[in-house]
Formats: C-alpha cells, structure tokens, sequence
C-alpha cells in the first residue's frame, strides 16, 4: 500500500503544480479576491473527477491486458514530457498576475465547471494515474484506496498552498510557486521512467 500512497502523493504534486486552465482560475481568484474566499475552490477536484476517473475505469477496464501494458508505456513518456515541460517552466520562471474576472458566482462551483471542461484530468486519467489505480485496485482495493488517498490529499493541499500564497503574494512573493514547479518536474521524471519500466518489464 505504501508504494501506492507514494506514488499518489507524487502524482498529487505534479497535478497541482502542473499550468493548465484550472490553476490559472485558482490564482486569478486568488489575486483579485483574496485567499479565504478562494480556499472552498480548492476542493473542486474532489468533486469534478468522480464522474471523470469513472468514466476513465470504465474504459480502462474493458481493454486487453496488452493495450493495458501500452497505456503504461505511453503513460510513461507523456510524463517524461510533463517533466520536461515543468522543468522549462521553473528554469524560465515569471510571476504573472492574470486579469481580473468579472462576476461574483460561487467560487467553488465555477472551478469545479473549470476543471470538467478542461482535458488535463481526462489525458491524466486515461493515461498515467488511470492503469496504477486499476492495477493497485486488481492487487488489492486497499493499494488503490492508498493510491487515491495520496492523490487527493496532497493535490488538495498544494491547490490550497498556491492560493495562499499567491493571495498574500506581496507578502511572499512567487518562490513557492517556483519551488513546486522544481520538485514537480523531478517527481515527474522519476515517476516517467518507474512507469516505462512496469511498461517495458511487467507483462
């Protein structure tokens, strides 16, 4: 179970830290209205994802156990690619203030539709996070309960770190975003090439 809850949090991490549409609504809210009303939105994915991760199982389940074994190896070179690319976003990295949005709905609702709508969290699931959960899940349920444990809990954690942050930012200023990024894209690579091997060796 351990590995599995590892490999959450690590993929936790890197979901958070990664840009995408979702992460840029999180700190434009928290720039133009403050922190504690942008908090709640931090746990839109807990609410956004169900439908998606099931949908994603669903489809995962149904494939053959050597398009199983594909998934992992395309799996692990798209994350190589996302450590690539956070590693260019923390070495050329800049603090941008997105415009402010205007409306006053409920912040927590308009993320969660934000992050529906966006493909991240399908490729994600199809792809990386969807074949561990399901072969944890076929070990045991309690490898993939540890798996979607550290998931969430650290995806939450970091979404609600970087709107803390970015809400007191003339306090902190942007390093811990930097900072993420920086251990994002090492998770990243580590975890690409742990993938490519149960690709490559675990039939």
């Amino acid at each position: 179970m351990w590995l599995y809850l590892i490999q959450g949090a690590g993929y936790g991490l890197a979901a958070a830290s990664q840009p995408g549409p979702f992460q840029t609504y999180l700190v434009s809210q928290a720039v133009t209205r403050g922190w504690r009303q942008t908090l709640p939105a931090a746990l839109a994915p807990l609410i956004s994802d169900g439908p998606i991760v099931t949908v994603c199982l669903l489809a995962l389940s149904q494939m053959p156990a050597w398009l199983e074994r594909f998934l992992y190896i395309a799996g692990g070179s798209f994350v190589l690619y996302l450590a690539y690319g956070a590693f260019k976003a923390w070495r050329n990295f800049k603090m941008h203030t997105p415009a402010a949005e205007s409306g006053s709905g409920q912040s927590i609702f308009k993320a969660t539709l934000t992050n529906i709508l966006s493909p991240n969290p399908y490729i994600f699931w199809i792809l990386v996070t969807g074949p561990i959960l399901l072969k944890g899940w076929r070990e045991t349920p309690l490898n993939g309960i540890g798996f979607l444990a550290g998931f969430y809990l650290t995806m939450t954690g970091c979404l609600a770190a970087i709107i803390v942050v970015f809400g007191l930012a003339s306090k902190f200023g942007a390093g811990f975003n930097r900072f993420l990024l920086g251990i994002s894209a090492f998770a990243l690579l580590c975890f690409g090439i742990y993938q490519l091997w149960q690709g490559v060796m675990v039939g």
